[in-house]
């Protein structure tokens, strides 16, 4: 789930947007008043108290720009190298600890999860919705959760092959021989597939409106949680309040619906009976519900996708082996003039271990957000109630005990099963990703056409990282897509 941000989209913002001089006077009394405050919280900690060590930076700003402008390598390496396995900081106004040993971060997220609820920082609570199942402990996640993954089980999912295929017949002609931006037309082809997990395969008005809004909530969701006029901010802010009358309405037309509610999650939420102990969810439980789905599975996908044609392409070796181990499906499905089914894509195991290298390899999930419920003794140091916890998932997988040669792209490495607590691109615990199956297969699909019919070709050389939100190739990894000259490999 997501939680990254890239300041570059706020620093335009702000400079083509600068508010008006009387304002400017606020602003530096909000900071200097929070400089203030920091102070004030650091002289109060407990003396007898051991905090983990580590920098908090500047007042308000702590670390966070040095967090989203560095190599996320780079910035969790060498502060585990000068700190240790737990250190503190300060990132998107929050004092945090960071933990990178795979035993403390099952502490935190499975056997002393009681300890670390699930959290965000405020403002990405505002935009996803309160109500939400990532931001809950208790009966209402244990409900929701039991809902959510009914939707996202293999049985529930395996009747979508034929949906997303299409989807994918349908977008890939469009880049023939074409420069594309790879992360933006991934962002194309994972958010057309959340629609349908979100709501089913059933059309209605709302739908345009709905996806142009939740656009515009993206783009704010990394900004600067500056609530002024031209911000990022505060346009996503009132696409969400929008976004909300704009969920109200389909809800309330689904419910009228005599008889089926329309399938995907919203289908099953609107279909959930009442209990003795629990009512019927809300509109707004629904509605937060939904637009977390979506934002799970649009971002994280497409970021994945990106890396695996980033990967492929500087592997060409690899990429000829994954083309043949999905020309022989192809030749079965031509043979039987059908498409995909769910069973033909649990027959491509290199496939299947490109996609789980490149979750490794990219971490775009690098760390998710707990904050203890109560002041915890951890690992000899003191955590005060509060703070975040933040368990280190890419650290985890750059760590060359775990994975020899972290920096080289090797799915081989999985054909064993990687150490317990080791590996954990979907989270862990009670708070994993219920979504987890319907990200592999809505790859797997696109990768099935994508190597037997196409080829690509980068058209920058320049290696880098930014985040779109998550971390992704530099300029989203523009290609020049062809078709593939079917005597290649």
């Amino acid at each position: 789930m997501q939680q990254l941000f890239p300041f570059s989209t706020f620093f335009a913002s702000f400079r083509s947007h600068q508010p008006a001089i009387l304002i400017m006077p606020l602003l530096f009394c909000s900071l200097l008043l929070l400089l203030v405050l920091q102070m004030f919280l650091r002289w109060c900690q407990p003396r007898h108290k051991r905090l983990p060590p580590g920098s908090m930076g500047w007042p308000y700003l702590g670390e966070t720009i040095k967090l989203y402008t560095e190599n996320p390598n780079s910035f969790f390496s060498n502060r585990q190298k000068r700190y240790g396995d737990i250190f503190k900081t300060h990132i998107l106004g929050c004092p945090c600890v960071m933990i990178s040993s795979p035993e403390a971060a099952r502490i935190v997220l499975v056997s002393q999860a009681h300890l670390f609820k699930p959290t965000y920082p405020p403002s990405k609570e505002k935009m996803i919705g309160p109500e939400a199942i990532f931001f809950h402990q208790g009966p209402y996640h244990s409900r929701l959760k039991k809902l959510v993954r009914a939707s996202f089980l293999p049985s529930a999912i395996r009747g979508s092959v034929s949906e997303i295929e299409r989807i994918v017949q349908k977008l890939l002609p469009t880049w023939k021989n074409r420069t594309i931006n790879t992360l933006q037309e991934m962002k194309r082809y994972a958010f057309e597939v959340a629609m349908i997990s979100a709501f089913g395969d059933k059309l209605d008005s709302e739908m345009e409106g709905i996806k142009s809004l939740y656009l515009c909530l993206e783009k704010g969701y990394n900004s600067m949680p500056l609530n002024l006029p031209g911000t990022p901010f505060r346009k996503a802010m009132k696409a969400r309040k929008l976004l909300n009358e704009t969920l109200r309405r389909l809800i309330e037309k689904r419910r009228e619906g005599s008889g089926r509610k329309g399938g995907g999650l919203l289908g099953v939420l609107l279909g959930a009976a009442k209990d003795e102990k629990l009512n019927q969810l809300s509109d707004s439980q629904i509605g937060d519900n939904i637009i977390g789905v979506i934002f799970a599975a649009h971002d994280t996908t497409a970021s994945v996708l990106t890396w695996i044609l980033k990967y492929l392409l500087d592997n060409g070796n690899l990429l000829d082996a994954v083309t043949r181990e999905q020309e022989g499906i192809q030749r079965k499905l031509l043979e039987a003039n059908r498409g995909l089914t769910w069973e033909d894509t649990r027959q491509m195991p290199l496939t299947g271990r490109v996609i789980q290298e490149t979750l490794r390899a990219a971490s775009i999930l690098s760390f998710t957000f707990r904050e203890a419920v109560q002041d915890v003794e951890f690992g000899g140091y003191f955590i005060p109630k509060g703070w975040k916890v933040l368990p280190l998932f890419r650290t985890i997988h750059h760590c060359a005990e775990f994975f020899p040669q972290p920096e080289k792209f090797d799915p081989s490495r999985f054909e064993a099963p990687p150490r317990p607590n080791t590996y954990m691109p979907f989270g862990n615990g009670v708070h994993a990703c219920p979504g987890s199956e319907l990200a592999k297969l809505e790859m797997l699909i696109l990768l099935h056409h994508l190597s037997t019919s196409y080829r690509w070709e980068a058209m920058e050389h320049e290696d880098g990282i930014q985040y779109g939100p998550f971390p992704v190739p530099k300029r989203g990894l523009p290609i020049k897509v062809t078709l593939r000259n079917k005597k290649q490999p």
